[in-house]
């Protein structure tokens, strides 16, 4: 009789057992099937654009003058960079936005140029009036009448690589929040459109990049007008 006890006792705990395990493996199988569809996932780009005035402009102009005598020299480059500054308060320009620089002296003669080149002036000298402003109306009407310096006898230099007018947009954190926002909401409209195509549910963000802003010039002809962009890169889960 204790023996049949044993047994029936044996054959129940076995039974519990079972049930456990097989209790058990239905959870793990529900756990994986959940864990697979929360593995599942789609990579989109949100873009966002804006087209901006420049506010600011730097503005060099550089001329030069060649002369055998230093004290004249010096006085010629005084009295024409005054007149360009007379040039530029004539155009709405203010003393803080005017800045000149120090006369520039090149020796001909010491830097071993031919006799016919030092002939024509021995010293050459140049000097800068550098404009700063947010006057960007100004800066471009101003340059397009810079010639009548050229018709007065100042021989101005052309722009080159260091020497260029600069047009800059220094106002991004006034757009950042609004451009981040429409970026984010373009990268989920089209992970929306992807989800309903793929039969999917549309998840949770898994990870997301902002991505780095970019100021450039809308084309060459018009370098006072800025295109802002941003990228952003976001995964989502996708559910069944």
């Amino acid at each position: 009789m204790q023996s049949q006890r044993n047994i029936m006792s044996s054959l129940f705990l076995g039974g519990l057992l079972c049930i456990g395990l097989i209790a058990m493996g239905a959870l793990l199988a529900e756990g994986m099937l959940k864990f697979r569809g929360m593995d599942r996932s789609v990579v989109v780009k949100g873009l966002s654009e804006r087209e901006v005035p420049a506010n600011v402009a730097i503005w060099p102009i550089r001329f030069t003058e060649v002369g055998n005598a230093l004290p004249e020299l010096y006085a010629t480059l005084d009295d024409k960079s005054a007149r360009i500054v007379h040039f530029l308060r004539q155009h709405g320009f203010s003393v803080d936005e005017i800045s000149v620089s120090q006369p520039s002296l090149v020796d001909r003669q010491a830097q071993g140029f031919n006799e016919a080149t030092v002939n024509q002036g021995r010293y050459t000298g140049a000097m800068t009036v550098t404009v700063y402003s947010h006057k960007i109306d100004k800066v471009r009407t101003a340059m397009g009448e810079i010639s009548q310096l050229g018709q007065s006898g100042i021989a101005m230099t052309g722009q080159d690589y260091g020497n260029q007018t600069q047009f800059l947009f220094t106002d991004l954190n006034r757009l950042k929040p609004e451009m981040i926002a429409e970026a984010t909401q373009n990268a989920r409209e089209v992970a929306s459109k992807f989800a309903q195509d793929s039969q999917s549910r549309l998840g949770k963000i898994r990870h997301a990049s902002q991505g780095q802003f970019s100021i450039t010039d809308r084309d060459s002809n018009t370098p006072y007008i800025k295109k802002v962009r941003i990228v952003s890169t976001i995964e989502y889960y996708l559910g069944d």
